[in-house]
């Protein structure tokens, strides 16, 4: 008896291949989107964008073809869909442009996962308290480490000066040239909006140093929800829960254009700087910069390293000792704990 066949022979293919699809081909063509409007995105919440679309406020989702590619505050968009800004209406993001300047940042010293806080950013102010919470120099320090690296002015703004002398503070960021503005509980703002006046300008520092009471105070319909210090901790609670973006009301005599923008950021509790690099943090001070052309290869810059030009440069008189430990302070503060 002759052993049972199977249905079909190993030679019929056609028996057994998957029937094809009935498609069109795929072309490699992608729309032009010549239709596109810009956009400029404000918040994020959850895979929701708003943005800001010919003055109305329009909400967006990502289109797919961009992948797994960040949409963040400040960028630029281009925009396609349903941009009326009605209720229920829903545009898609087809492009983002080139960014100017990234603000980034990691989750601790170890994370080696970057993330991009605001993109297109020219200033970072750095909101501190002179007293209740006290100031964490550590913090400012990496703070200011990360604007350099993002080629963003820095400023420094100390709140509360009608609890404590700001002098204390200023003598340690003095030597590095940060500018800075003092102000205090119900006292005018006129200083910090000119320097405001005409930048994208991204406000950071830790819970209860009085960052959303400025943000109030600088934009009255924003809203911003106000926290207050622990009496036991010394702390605030987070009150910001995603990074907003709000224009200015233009200074007396200027126009909207030269008014600006802020962008009110959560209360930090680190930063984390797994991703600056010391050669790219010293190109921020050009002038210690030069003095640094003759060091051996690898010179980190540090106080520890042998044959640094820095050392050098301050033995021979022309660099300022005060300003190159101020550096050194902050090259130290990329492995420093912030808290």
């Amino acid at each position: 008896m002759s052993p049972v066949r199977g249905r079909y022979s190993t030679h019929d293919h056609e028996h057994y291949e998957r029937p094809r699809r009935r498609t069109r081909p795929r072309t490699k063509e992608r729309p032009t989107y010549d239709d596109a409007l810009d956009g400029l995105v404000v918040t994020v919440d959850r895979g929701r964008y708003t943005l800001l679309v010919e003055e109305r406020t329009v909400t967006a989702m990502k289109a797919r073809p961009l992948g797994r590619k960040a949409v963040v505050v400040g960028d630029r968009v281009r925009v396609v869909g349903d941009t009326t800004g009605d209720d229920g209406s829903l545009a898609r993001i087809v492009e983002v442009h080139e960014r100017s300047t990234v603000l980034r940042r990691t989750a601790d010293d170890d994370d080696p996962v970057e993330r991009v806080i605001v993109s297109n950013a020219t200033q970072l102010v750095v909101v501190t308290a002179l007293a209740d919470p006290e100031p964490r120099p550590r913090l400012l320090d990496r703070a200011l480490v990360a604007a350099y690296d993002a080629r963003m002015a820095p400023l420094l703004c100390m709140t509360k000066s009608d609890l404590a002398d700001p002098e204390v503070l200023l003598s340690t960021y003095r030597s590095l040239g940060v500018p800075w503005v003092v102000t205090q509980r119900g006292g005018d703002l006129d200083e910090l909006r000119e320097r405001l006046a005409g930048q994208v300008s991204v406000m950071v520092g830790h819970s209860g140093v009085g960052k959303s009471t400025l943000v109030n105070a600088l934009v009255p319909d924003a809203h911003r929800e106000v926290g207050h210090v622990n009496a036991v901790t010394g702390r605030g609670r987070h009150t910001s829960t995603s990074a907003y973006m709000l224009r200015l009301p233009p200074l007396p005599g200027r126009s909207e254009a030269e008014a600006g923008w802020i962008v009110d950021t959560p209360g930090i509790r680190s930063f984390g700087l797994a991703h600056v690099e010391p050669e790219h943090l010293i190109e921020a001070f050009p002038d210690l910069d030069e003095m640094t052309e003759g060091c051996p290869r690898g010179c980190t810059h540090g106080e520890d390293e042998p044959e640094c030009g820095l050392d050098e440069a301050v033995e021979a008189g022309t660099a300022d000792p005060d300003r190159v430990t101020s550096f050194r302070r902050l090259l130290a503060a990329r492995s420093a704990s912030d808290h």
